[in-house]
């Protein structure tokens, strides 16, 4: 049985999205780039044609983990529990390191969705981990990348 990916309708969205570009805008594009090459002459040495085919095949096998992944979706509701951290909760946090405190904003996502520039971080992740289930109040140590962290759950918002 495949592994379900967990995302929120906005996640869903942008999946499905990404596919529907590139079944469509993407395959033309790719049509027009190794028709250019082609018309250059010997496909022997032609370095043009070689990388718009392997530009191609980058792009159908990333059609095919799309349609894969769609297959095996699993909706996560966002902020249906403000008691403990869950998937698509948005939660408040103090994080307290060797370098001192600082306050932070984190979504909590399924892997899919992850994007830690906007503060969107995997349930999978070292931090995800340690905050899925915890309450308000409650404080977690996660070993990071950068080290030791002790983070406190300030406040989960519904969103």
């Amino acid at each position: 049985m495949e592994k379900k990916v967990k995302v929120t309708k906005e996640g869903l969205k942008q999946l499905e999205d990404r596919l529907e570009y590139l079944k469509t805008t993407g395959r033309e594009e790719m049509a027009k780039e190794i028709a250019e090459a082609r018309a250059q002459g010997d496909l022997s040495e032609n370095a043009e044609y070689d990388e718009a085919k392997n530009a191609q095949a980058r792009m159908e096998a990333e059609i095919q983990e799309l349609e894969k992944k769609l297959k095996n979706i699993e909706i996560i509701e966002s902020g249906t529990d403000s008691k403990t951290v869950g998937l698509g909760a948005t939660v408040k946090v103090v994080i307290e390191d060797e370098y001192g405190e600082e306050e932070a904003e984190y979504t909590i996502v399924g892997s899919t969705e992850a994007d830690p520039s906007k503060n969107k971080i995997s349930d999978e992740s070292p931090i995800g981990k340690a905050l899925v289930g915890k309450a308000v109040g409650k404080t977690v140590e996660v070993e990071t990348p950068g080290g030791l962290s002790k983070i406190k759950i300030k406040k989960i918002v519904k969103k």
